[in-house]
């Protein structure tokens, strides 16, 4: 039997007592408390990659709703080219000081799409660690656009992706090269879509250019901030430059060779292929556009 002078003993007995009189003082047991408690925001679903229903769901109604419907007046052409279900892998030209193509591209997808489905857009991979802009970001559906995240996206989600191919070079872009595609050089995205057994959907986008034009930089402040390309001279806020969106028909990997994935040469081809055909169609958009602002 246990010592009742042993100084472990008295401190056990004094938590249990403590205990008796919390049990007795209290309407429910302790233990119970917990079920008791409303849980934190019930109604709010977060996806494995961060992604929040209710914050989309807010800025979609507060900021996008009025952007595609009255601000940028947005046209959609081709949706019908963007998979009822199954993975697939869209591939759009990239202009435009902030991301607007890209929320205005998910938007149409959302309105016009015979399902609306959710678009995941493919990032650089410094944008998560900026503060407040990644975290948003990574709530509204972004992705580092690292080969493994995208594979597993495509392949084991069966989602749809958006990549830019041009990279931070289209952004960059002056207002007297706008509409000339960058070249996709480094920006694999090809053997992604054979490896996950996807199609590409080429996509094409007028107005983004004129929206938030980029004016210039200031290579001084480069160094003050790390990771990002320096600081663009914009308006600030998006002009009403009017949006026409054009999906054209998917490219269909399912017949391809996964081993040509790793042909240099095939990739590069194919790459090119899709980058011309994008860049034939930005060139039609614009000779049948009369006013940038009118459409």
């Amino acid at each position: 039997m246990p010592d009742h002078e042993d100084p472990e003993f008295e401190a056990g007995a004094t938590v249990e007592l403590a205990l008796d009189d919390l049990r007795r003082l209290l309407p429910i047991d302790p233990e119970h408390l917990r079920e008791q408690l409303p849980g934190l925001e019930p109604e709010r679903h977060v996806t494995d990659w961060g992604r929040s229903e209710r914050v989309e769901a807010v800025v979609d109604r507060t900021l996008y709703d009025f952007l595609y419907h009255y601000w940028h007046r947005v046209e959609v052409e081709g949706v019908e080219n963007v998979p009822l279900q199954g993975g697939a892998l869209l591939v759009a030209n990239h202009s435009g000081v902030f991301p607007s193509d890209g929320a205005m591209i998910a938007k149409a997808i959302r309105e016009r799409h015979g399902r609306g489905r959710a678009l995941q857009l493919a990032t650089e991979s410094h944008l998560a660690g900026l503060p407040g802009v990644g975290m948003l970001a990574t709530k509204l559906g972004a992705v580092a656009a690292h080969p493994a995240n995208l594979h597993r996206l495509l392949f084991d989600e069966r989602q749809l992706v958006l990549v830019f191919p041009e990279g931070t070079h289209g952004v960059r872009k002056a207002l007297g090269q706008r509409y000339r595609l960058r070249p996709f050089e480094g920006a694999a995205f090809a053997p992604i879509a054979i490896h996950a057994r996807v199609p590409i959907v080429p996509v094409a986008v007028l107005g983004a250019e004129e929206a938030l034009p980029r004016f210039g930089g200031l290579g001084p402040l480069k160094r003050l901030i790390t990771g990002v390309g320096g600081i663009a001279i914009t308006t600030g806020l998006p002009l009403p430059a009017k949006f026409r969106i054009r999906f054209l028909e998917p490219v269909e990997t399912d017949g391809v060779d996964p081993a040509s994935s790793g042909d240099p040469g095939f990739v590069d081809g194919l790459q090119n292929d899709i980058r011309a055909l994008i860049q034939e169609n930005l060139l039609e958009l614009v000779a049948q556009r009369r006013s940038v602002w009118l459409g």
